[in-house]
């Protein structure tokens, strides 16, 4: 009982004391704190201010549904571009362009960047319109550029400039699922036409021959080739679709069931056609079969290939600007009020500390044992300073 009374006293005599060191330095604790609050606030007069400017965009929006409605319609080459979908956060994609080397770059020579953020290399340009620049997507499916500079006009010229530049990116890629699809069938309708061209000039130097169209009339050929035509758009079909669905897909076996019926029909077709009666017969059907099969090919594609288009030209602007930067009216740094009030708390817990600790070892100095480890410690110091001292001398 009187051991926990004496705890209780001692714990009222240490709040005491720590009480009375603070009350005998007030004047310290009260007037550091607010000299160094001022003296922050002072300097901040001298930091040149930074402008903020802001800018929002939303990013072009995917039309799949209305794609793969138009594709369902058109037969063998519907699934074609199955594949070119699929991106899960658009936003998220459009803020990398944003970051990329090649919208970088183009921003450092248009703003001579490298002369305004005096550095002597494009990638330390770079590094600092990374640091002034921030992109970022919201929930709300919009992007946001806040572009920082000393000057407000050139602050929103940054800001304006990003956009500007990621349209001249976008236009040099495949983006949306229209313009894979575009580009896609774009390469195959070129491919198409070299291969036309090569087969009709072949049929044209073969000659017509009579014999050879009463053996296979014109329109047994033309259907064959057609047919042929048609099998190669399914295969293409196929090996598409294996970069995006499993063969267990009820879609997969769909399309798969109707290629074996093509096949089937193909081979009904070969063995129901006439025998040619001599070799520039059989020659000349073959060229002619050739050439039908390619213009099938080309047709197909082009009809493709402009639907693409019309689905491009449907999605509209690919950037639709909300908020267009302008010059900022007030400052975003340095925070005045912000500087001087942490300037100030740091400053008198700094400050606290300091008299706490120093009472510490004025205390300790006060008793025989404490006082013989503060004066051997006093000495291991000098003499280390001595040493110092020597080896330098």
């Amino acid at each position: 009982m009187n051991q926990n009374i004496e705890t209780v006293e001692d714990d009222e005599i240490s709040l005491l004391d720590l009480l009375q060191v603070v009350v005998d330095n007030l004047r310290l604790l009260v007037l550091g704190p607010l000299v160094a609050g001022l003296l922050a606030l002072g300097m901040t007069f001298t930091i040149a201010p930074t402008f903020t400017a802001t800018t929002k965009f939303m990013p072009p929006q995917q039309q799949q549904s209305g794609a793969a409605s138009l594709l369902a319609g058109l037969g063998a080459l519907g699934g074609l571009a199955g594949a070119a979908g699929g991106i899960k956060n658009p936003a998220d994609q459009y803020v990398a362009f944003l970051k990329s080397r090649s919208v970088q770059d183009a921003l450092v020579v248009r703003f001579k960047l490298v002369d305004r953020y005096e550095v002597k290399l494009n990638e330390d340009a770079r590094k600092a319109l990374d640091a002034n620049v921030v992109a970022a997507s919201g929930k709300d499916g919009l992007i946001t550029i806040d572009a920082s500079d000393k000057d407000p006009v050139f602050a929103a010229q940054l800001a304006n400039a990003h956009i500007e530049e990621l349209g001249k990116l976008m236009n040099r890629l495949a983006i949306t699922e229209a313009q894979q699809r575009r580009v896609f069938f774009e390469k195959q309708l070129n491919n198409a036409k070299d291969n036309l061209i090569k087969s009709e000039q072949a049929l044209k130097a073969s000659g017509v021959n009579s014999s050879a169209l009463k053996a296979s009339p014109a329109a047994a050929v033309e259907g064959l080739a057609k047919l042929k035509a048609t099998i190669t758009a399914q295969e293409i079909k196929l090996a598409s679709m294996r970069g995006y669905l499993t063969e267990s897909a009820p879609d997969f076996k769909q399309a798969q069931t109707e290629l074996f019926a093509m096949r089937s029909q193909m081979d009904r077709a070969e063995k129901a056609e006439p025998s040619s009666t001599g070799s520039s017969d059989s020659d000349y059907i073959a060229k002619f079969r050739d050439f039908k099969y390619h213009e099938t090919l080309f047709e197909l594609f082009a009809k493709q290939y402009e639907m693409a288009r019309v689905d491009e030209s449907r999605e509209g602007a690919l950037i639709q600007v909300v908020d267009t930067a302008l010059p900022p009216e007030r400052k975003a740094k340095p925070k005045k009020a912000l500087i001087a009030m942490m300037s100030t708390l740091a400053t008198g817990f700094a400050l606290l500390l300091f008299i706490f600790i120093r009472q510490a070892l004025r205390g300790a100095a006060q008793t025989p044992e404490s006082a013989e480890k503060i004066r051997r410690l006093r000495q291991a110091w000098s003499k280390a300073l001595g040493r110092n001292s020597s080896l330098r001398s």
